[in-house]
């Protein structure tokens, strides 16, 4: 008879030692607000991840009102932190309300024969994109060093073919722009939806790639009030990103526009052509 109770010991001791978590759903979890309160960094010179995903495994133990805006329901219960500061602080400086941010004004891209506007609403429709410069760092100075940032051409409305970056002087790619400000900015089509639709593979000519090669530069004092424009209403948690990261406004002055947009070859486009088409 003691052989019966065997099992159910072993059952017990695996309950006790999952107490920690509760079980939302057979694809989803809950981590113990003590958890989230003593492994958070809430230091304003980090950006912790605490944007609400309610797609992935793990959810965050605090109200989504908190951070996606009181106006956003939450996709489930979820378990209140003990500290509050833990999501006032997230609010303040890494959200921002969802309604803020408009989809994409156009659905489908331009014709792959219309080259230039297939470049500037690549450019526009983009919000991030590789950027590419000759490395300062000791073991690869010389090498090539790719970094994603996020950018702009403008606000949705509003496309120049510029794109604008925000930045800090702490990352390396800023370091390399120092030694050598010439850079190449790389965008693929498979960012948005039609890649996907289409069962393209990002590699497939047929999803569009597009390079913009140039000089990094500041943004001029008589510019930067677009600059802000372009990149806070398209990005708008920037605004709250830590001050004492010195974060300053550069653009792509453009040299050379390579795109692949369809079988049998590449295009260089004319910047004439380029800042000539639109989006649109």
């Amino acid at each position: 008879m003691k052989a019966c109770y065997f099992p159910l010991a072993v059952f017990a001791n695996v309950l006790c030692l999952c107490q920690s978590y509760t079980l939302r759903s057979s694809v989803s979890w809950v981590v113990s607000s003590n958890d989230v309160v003593e492994d958070a960094d809430l230091s304003e010179e980090v950006a912790p991840a605490l944007l609400v995903d309610s797609a992935g495994l793990w959810k965050q133990a605090y109200p989504s009102s908190n951070v996606l805006g009181d106006s956003v329901e939450s996709p489930g219960e979820l378990v209140k932190p003990e500290n509050d500061n833990v999501a006032q602080l997230s609010s303040r400086l890494f959200s921002y309300r969802l309604e803020k941010v408009k989809k994409s004004a156009s659905s489908s891209p331009p014709p792959h024969q219309e080259t230039a506007r297939t470049a500037r609403y690549i450019a526009h429709y983009s919000d991030w994109g590789h950027l590419s410069t000759i490395s300062t760092q000791d073991k690869i100075k010389g090498l090539p060093f790719g970094n994603i940032f996020s950018v702009s051409d403008g606000p949705l409305d509003n496309s120049t073919g510029v794109i604008y970056f925000y930045v800090t002087p702490m990352d390396n790619t800023v370091s390399d722009l120092k030694s050598n400000p010439y850079a190449s900015l790389t965008f693929s089509e498979a960012e948005g939806e039609f890649c996907r639709q289409m069962v393209y593979d990002p590699e497939d000519p047929r999803c569009a790639r597009l390079t913009l090669t140039g000089k990094m530069v500041e943004v001029a004092p008589e510019e930067l009030a677009f600059a802000k424009e372009a990149m806070f209403s398209r990005h708008p948690v920037m605004a709250k990103w830590p001050v004492g990261h010195k974060w300053f406004f550069m653009k792509l002055e453009l040299i050379q526009v390579w795109l692949q947009d369809w079988i049998g070859g590449t295009s260089l486009i004319p910047l004439e052509d380029y800042f000539k088409a639109t989006p649109f």
